[in-house]
């Protein structure tokens, strides 16, 4: 695989494992951070499942604020270079990861924090460690949440909640977010990556063009009428019993014989 500086990158039976690398920054993200998972998400076109992590004792501790300081440019606000790094970074970033066509594990190791809590949450299953936490700390700073936790948050755990954790900006530990819905699941802290990685590999062996099309359903549906979402998944229906998978796994039932998926 190609050498990243902020990140690291391996493959490994189908299933891309992401390493966020920036451990003595507590992995906070910056542009580079960002242009690098994209590179990455240019190459894994044969993945059939990522999982994402963070090095060290923290998943991602948000936005790096120093970094944004340091490389300031003089004649711009404060407010207009951050629209910027959003505007040309961070937001293309996540609207990607959003509509991938493959299933996305995350393993929250330690805070995840900021537009780094917005990241943990782009996982179709997020896994966390007991010690990890989810915090919206924007509000401690002045700042409104980004990263779509405003369009996110209200849709999993409801206006209340979502506003408990923009306007509050405290942690979530791991078993109130579990108790909340947020997450899929937690695990103790020697155990998450073999949770994660095991989770990975039973999807990645699994029908994924199928699970794409399940992502774009849910995102759909969530913008839509009960009609809409009737036609939806008539549509994907119809791409899902085209498909290879779909094929050899009724021939598979018929033959009385295990089926083997190959995403397509």
């Amino acid at each position: 695989m190609s050498q990243y500086q902020n990140i690291h990158v391996e493959i490994e039976a189908d299933v891309a494992t992401i390493t966020l690398s920036r451990p003595e920054r507590l992995n906070a993200i910056v542009p580079a951070m960002s242009d690098e998972l994209n590179q990455a998400l240019d190459s894994l076109q044969a993945a059939r499942c990522i999982l994402l992590t963070g090095a060290g004792r923290a998943f991602c501790s948000g936005a790096d604020l120093a970094a944004l300081a340091a490389s300031a440019n003089v004649s711009m606000t404060p407010g207009e270079a951050t629209y910027r790094l959003l505007a040309t970074f961070y937001n293309p970033l996540f609207l990607r990861l959003s509509r991938l066509p493959i299933p996305i594990v995350v393993a929250v190791n330690g805070p995840a924090v900021g537009i780094g809590c917005s990241l943990a949450l782009m996982g179709d299953f997020v896994i966390m460690s007991d010690s990890a936490y989810l915090l919206e700390a924007f509000v401690n700073m002045g700042l409104v949440p980004d990263g779509g936790a405003s369009w996110l948050l209200p849709r999993i755990v409801g206006k209340a909640r979502a506003t408990q954790m923009m306007m509050l900006g405290e942690r979530i530990g791991s078993a109130k977010a579990v108790d909340w819905g947020l997450v899929y699941k937690r695990v103790p802290d020697d155990m998450l990556m073999v949770e994660a990685r095991s989770l990975a590999v039973r999807l990645a062996n699994g029908p994924t063009f199928t699970m794409g099309l399940i992502r774009q359903g849910i995102a759909a549906a969530l913008e839509t009428d009960f009609a809409g979402a009737l036609a939806i998944e008539a549509d994907s229906q119809r791409r899902a019993a085209n498909s290879t998978d779909a094929m050899q796994a009724s021939a598979a039932f018929l033959e009385k014989r295990k089926v083997v998926f190959i995403g397509r």
